[in-house]
């Protein structure tokens, strides 16, 4: 570790230093990140490619009194560091350590807790009418990406402070990326903006004849290199268009310029009404092999600094992620009407191949959900059978377009849901355990989840041949191993599997969750226990003709699901007992996510913090048997 890097314990400390000082401490800021993520994973490319408007930033204002609101928070891993959270950077994103997003509760230097994006200027803008309205004086400073301000709310919000002219700072790191390549016309006017030739020759020529003025010329000088980011606004389309949504643009600046963006910031400081700098970045700054492959450095597991390869895994099963894209290959030669749609997540949801293949039938929207669920619904009014591919907790970004514009129709979009219950590191923000309950209960919705990679492509041939819609959930990581059947054969719709017969207990299981409760039985049949184990594959229909039956042969049920106990599928078991009487017959227990927010650390570890492993419901239900009937 650098030896000015680990005496900065503060933002105070970031002030003290002489300026000459900042650029060795970027640099060590860097090297840290790399040390230390090589070795546990983390968000990469975003954090490198802020250091220097990170430490601009810290130099300038006050965190201890101003809000600095980060978009999202991947980029904020400097920002910890230079708040004293240094030390605890080994424990990023681990069991018990700190968060891999800006958290409230972590520090007080943490303005908003963050992890999905375009919020950071709705948040900021509140904090800026709260201040006025109780009569403070601090400052607020946004900090937004050009691939979070693709996202809707980030334009509502910006039409919102033009319009109600607080004094408000919001900063735009244009990196050309969010996690995947920028789309839309709004990343063609910054990339314009940015590349225009005429401002490059005006900010040459000023410098050259402004530095041979005698005496004063290199402060004139330096004293011009901030009005040109403001004249550039008044000259430049983009930045036009800014100015009439009512916010003073200022830039595009580089955004590694730290003496720059220093002087910048604080001509901004005092600004009254609301300001937009765009600052122009590098993600993976400093590191070649991020800069050269920033969405493969974008999040990162484990990998070899010196050469940045990253350090792969041994065999194994394929993701659940890959089959999905591999099917939808084969889905898309079987079936010319499919379209597929995911927002600002191709290679993460596993479309990157596809788009490749069927680029006329490829479309990925950016950070805009809303948007692709009712384009979803708009090309299924005409004829076409889209599948939007969006991770579970961001789907929840769109819950009136699917409610509105999809099930209301009963048009038939299938929902691909990645991501289905605990993620793991990325913790509360990116855990996808509510789309069960909120998904369920809007009519005219099929709601299933498999319980292997085979079964999965089922259910995507199943839900292809639907009428109306369809959500698969399916969970994050290596999928099963199981043989994968060549073509495709459908289930019938809300008919459960029985896999084991038992006549002590019997687990209800749905999804993920169906391996665990197979062990978990194989545990308890070690004991002369003899349970059950039932697939039930939809939650939505229920399979009630086979709980009916159940009911008659074992007196106790466990739903088990990976996603919250309130409202999920558990729930809907028990809503079908009341309603035919059968809850006298049999007792029930629910194992599955308990109602407060699970935190970040290694899958296992939070599986088995809320009862999800086959130890835990082992004993769940042994605990069950033996308890005395109330």
């Amino acid at each position: 570790m650098g030896s000015i890097l680990e005496n900065i314990s503060g933002p105070d400390d970031v002030k003290s230093l002489p300026v000459g000082d900042l650029p060795v401490l970027a640099k060590e800021i860097r090297e840290e990140m790399i040390r230390v993520l090589s070795g546990i994973g983390g968000h990469f490319g975003g954090g490198l490619g802020v250091v220097e408007l990170t430490l601009a930033l810290h130099r300038v204002f006050d965190t201890t009194r101003d809000r600095i609101v980060w978009d999202v928070g991947h980029q904020a891993y400097p920002h910890k560091m230079l708040t004293g959270r240094l030390g605890a950077l080994p424990t990023i994103r681990q069991w018990n350590g700190l968060c891999g997003f800006p958290k409230r509760e972590e520090s007080p230097h943490d303005a908003f807790s963050a992890g999905h994006a375009g919020t950071s200027v709705s948040a900021a803008l509140g904090m800026a009418e709260a201040r006025d309205v109780l009569g403070d004086s601090y400052h607020v400073i946004a900090v937004i990406g050009d691939g979070s301000l693709t996202a809707g709310m980030a334009m509502e919000a910006l039409n919102q402070a033009g319009a109600r002219k607080k004094k408000l700072l919001v900063i735009l790191n244009d990196n050309n990326l969010s996690i995947s390549e920028n789309v839309g016309a709004l990343s063609s006017y910054l990339a314009r903006i940015s590349a225009d030739p005429m401002i490059d020759e005006m900010k040459r020529k000023t410098g050259a004849i402004l530095r041979d003025i005698p005496v004063i010329g290199d402060q004139v000088a330096r004293f011009a290199r901030v009005a040109h980011g403001q004249m550039v606004g008044m000259i430049s389309p983009p930045g036009q268009w800014f100015e009439e949504m009512g916010l003073s643009y200022v830039g595009p600046l580089d955004g590694h310029d730290l003496p720059l963006l220093i002087e910048t910031l604080s001509a901004l400081k005092d600004r009254p009404g609301p300001v937009l700098l765009h600052v122009r970045t590098v993600k993976g700054k400093g590191y070649e092999p991020a800069e050269k492959s920033p969405i493969a450095f974008h999040g990162v597991g484990p990998f070899d600094p010196e050469t940045g390869i990253f350090k792969k895994k041994s065999g194994g099963p394929p993701a659940y992620t890959k089959v999905f894209g591999q099917a939808m290959i084969e889905l898309a030669r079987e079936i010319p009407e499919l379209f597929a749609i995911t927002a600002a997540m191709p290679e993460g949801t596993g479309l990157s191949d596809f788009a490749k293949l069927f680029p006329e039938r490829f479309v990925d929207v950016g950070i805009a959900e809303q948007h692709a669920v009712t384009l979803a619904g708009g090309m299924a009014a005409q004829g076409l059978r889209p599948v939007a591919a969006i991770y579970s907790t961001f789907l929840q970004r769109a819950y009136d377009q699917v409610v509105h514009d999809i099930c209301l129709q009963n048009l038939p979009v299938l929902f691909a849901l990645d991501r289905g219950g605990l993620v793991g590191e990325d913790g509360p923000t990116h855990h996808g355990v509510f789309d069960i309950a909120y998904l369920r209960h809007i009519p005219n919705l099929v709601l299933m989840a498999p319980k292997d990679e085979n079964e999965l492509r089922k259910m995507l041939w199943t839900a292809l041949h639907l009428p109306g819609p369809a959500a698969i959930r399916y969970p994050r990581g290596e999928a099963l191993g199981v043989p994968l059947d060549s073509g495709f054969t459908a289930i019938p719709v809300g008919k459960a599997e029985m896999l084991r017969d038992g006549h002590d207990l019997v687990f209800l299981a749905y999804g993920s969750m169906v391996s665990v409760a197979m062990e978990s039985a194989r545990l308890l049949q070690e004991e002369g226990i003899e349970a059950g184990v039932v697939n039930m594959r939809f939650a939505k229909p229920l399979d009630t003709e086979l709980l009916t039956e159940i009911c008659r042969q074992a007196p106790l049920l466990v739903t088990v699901e990976e996603g919250v106990v309130m409202g999920g599928f558990g729930s809907a078991v028990l809503e079908f007992l009341a309603a035919s009487d059968l809850l006298s017959r049999v007792r029930v227990r629910q194992a599955g996510i308990p109602d407060h927010y699970v935190e970040h650390g290694a899958p296992g570890i939070l599986r088995d913090s809320v009862g999800l492993t086959a130890p835990k419901l082992a004993e769940l239900a042994r605990k069950s048997l033996h308890s005395p009937v109330s």
